[in-house]
């Protein structure tokens, strides 16, 4: 069935409406006619189910059949802290790791990123990823939408590092620890806390992370970890992190 985020102003006490191009969507792209059903979430902390009732003026209304309560959140809030990748990998990424269960994203220029980075189109740029989280969301029906950070330097990155409770650093040449190594410890400790832990993946460019900069993502308290014994992707190395340790934390079962 068809998910929407809409403001949490459009949600009114019987009825919802729904503009801009997530009401084309509806009345274009799905066809959607009166007394077809359909999802709608402010993303935050209300769902419900609709039936299309009208359009005029390019805005949908839709009755609420039933308030929803579904929760499909990971109980970790899961940060992906990507050095940006060439040509539109970044996409793949954010639409990808949105499906999985990230919670947010954080864009970063590190020593051996290849892409020039332009402030000058960093908003529309933003928009862009903003709007691909977003459709994920909606497919994949999560209850929020993942949020995009500006993009940090290196040293800014370091700077977040003590924000959160655990920081992976995804690193190739890391021979020893493996990723389980460290989380499957910290989620068995965790298990009699409240609240959800705040962790961050840090995943390198194409070409990997230069030696001085593990010494000093290691040095502000972070993790550094393997991911197998083959070299992975840039815009694959997160992903597989993301969904090992959501596994680890019980997402598919079992803890």
């Amino acid at each position: 069935m068809q998910k929407y985020f809409v403001a949490p102003e459009q949600f009114g006490e019987h009825y919802i409406e729904i503009s801009g191009q997530d009401a084309h969507h509806v009345t274009h792209v799905m066809r959607t006619k009166e007394g077809d059903l359909f999802i709608v979430s402010d993303g935050e902390a209300r769902e419900a189910l609709v039936e299309y009732t009208s359009v005029e003026a390019g805005t949908v209304k839709a009755r609420i059949v039933e308030m929803r309560e579904l929760d499909r959140e990971p109980h970790y809030d899961i940060v992906i802290a990507q050095s940006l990748p060439k040509g539109d990998k970044m996409e793949l990424i954010i639409q990808k790791c949105t499906e999985i269960g990230a919670a947010s994203f954080v864009p970063f220029v590190s020593e051996r990123t290849v892409v020039q980075y332009d402030a000058k189109k960093e908003a529309k740029r933003i928009e862009r990823w903003s709007k691909i989280a977003k459709e994920a969301a909606e497919q994949s029906h999560r209850n929020r939408v993942p949020s995009i950070a500006p993009c940090m330097s290196w040293k800014q990155l370091l700077q977040h590092v003590s924000s959160y409770e655990l920081v992976l650093f995804c690193y190739e040449d890391e021979r020893g620890t493996q990723l389980r190594d460290i989380v499957h410890p910290f989620v068995m400790e965790r298990r009699e806390h409240k609240g959800n832990a705040k962790v961050m993946i840090v995943v390198g460019p194409e070409g990997g992370f230069a030696p001085r900069e593990v010494e000093e993502i290691t040095s502000a308290g972070a993790h550094c970890v393997g991911l197998g014994r083959r070299i992975l992707r840039a815009e694959t190395a997160g992903m597989l992190a993301l969904a090992c340790l959501l596994y680890e934390t019980g997402e598919m079962g079992g803890v």
